[in-house]
């Protein structure tokens, strides 16, 4: 970040669901960690290939609790945490250049698989959301990522409970809310969202993801304002999801070209969430300058094989 812009990767369940994967399962992409690694890799490498330079895990709806719901024991659970670093890190292998692996860390929300990341305000203390994290955290930290992302999370309180735990691990960690408007999904103005990273070293950027492009302008200069860090941008597609009829509506009016706004106003990190694909990951890194390298090796081609 200290010499430019560094690209993100894009949406990993809708890369996924491009692969032919069904993601209806309550552990959502998770559930591949389990049932088709492979698959997850692929993806990965499909951002690699687009010019991705820092992947994110598919650890976003992964828990200790959904783990056991399917019937997988701590020792297994914490394998499959572990093995969504490792995916990353064999698919960041596949080209020649640097490729740093974030290690997602979702929300309480996402675990559920009711919506309520989009909400926020769980009913559950401070203490009760740091209770629920920490050992997911431990775990992904144990892996060996690059940074944790702590990201798509709705309100401060959860943004507080995983600020306080990740600060015991010793990575460094970027915060990333979703946001609709100027304010967090639970209703609260951005500058007192930011605020909570304000003279805390290990956090390494702070920003926005999950929301409309149209959202994440401002939100950007908010961050930089506020903070004096780095920020971390990677919106939605623009597309508006359809609980019920569990579809996309509308169209995408995400603008690569937006990128250059963003970096004016402070941006660092940037990329795409749901519905961002490979295409547009290309598109972003044509416009920053990033060169895909050739692929090494021996890579694995078969998104079936473990």
């Amino acid at each position: 970040m200290a010499a430019g812009t560094v690209l993100l990767d894009g949406g990993l369940s809708n890369q996924l669901e491009a692969q032919g994967c069904d993601l209806s399962d309550a552990l959502w992409s998770a559930r591949l960690l389990a049932d088709g690694p492979g698959q997850i890799e692929a993806a990965h490498t499909a951002y690699v290939r687009a010019g991705a330079q820092v992947l994110i895990t598919a650890s976003y709806q992964a828990s200790f609790e959904g783990f056991g719901r399917r019937g997988s024991g701590r020792a297994e659970a914490a394998a499959l945490f572990a093995r969504s670093v490792e995916l990353a890190r064999r698919a960041a292998g596949s080209v020649q250049r640097d490729v740093w692996v974030a290690a997602s860390v979702g929300p309480y929300g996402a675990v559920t698989a009711d919506g309520a990341e989009y909400r926020g305000r769980y009913g559950l203390s401070v203490r009760e959301l740091e209770r629920f994290h920490r050992p997911r955290i431990e775990a992904l930290a144990a892996a060996g990522p690059d940074v944790l992302a702590l990201e798509t999370v709705p309100d401060t309180d959860e943004a507080e409970a995983l600020l306080r735990v990740a600060g015991e691990c010793g990575l460094p960690v970027w915060l990333s809310f979703t946001v609709a408007g100027g304010e967090t999904r639970a209703g609260q103005p951005l500058e007192e969202a930011f605020r909570l990273a304000v003279g805390l070293d290990g956090v390494v950027a702070v920003g926005v993801n999950c929301c409309d492009p149209a959202d994440a302008d401002g939100a950007v200069r908010t961050a930089a304002e506020v903070t004096g860090k780095p920020v971390v941008v990677y919106p939605n597609s623009g597309e508006r999801w359809d609980a019920g009829t569990r579809g996309w509506t509308g169209g995408a009016t995400f603008d690569p070209g937006r990128v250059r706004a963003w970096q004016a106003a402070g941006a660092r990190l940037v990329g795409g969430c749901c519905r961002v694909g490979p295409d547009t990951i290309a598109e972003l890194a044509a416009l920053l300058g990033v060169t895909a390298a050739n692929h090494t090796e021996g890579e694995a081609e078969d998104p079936e094989a473990d």
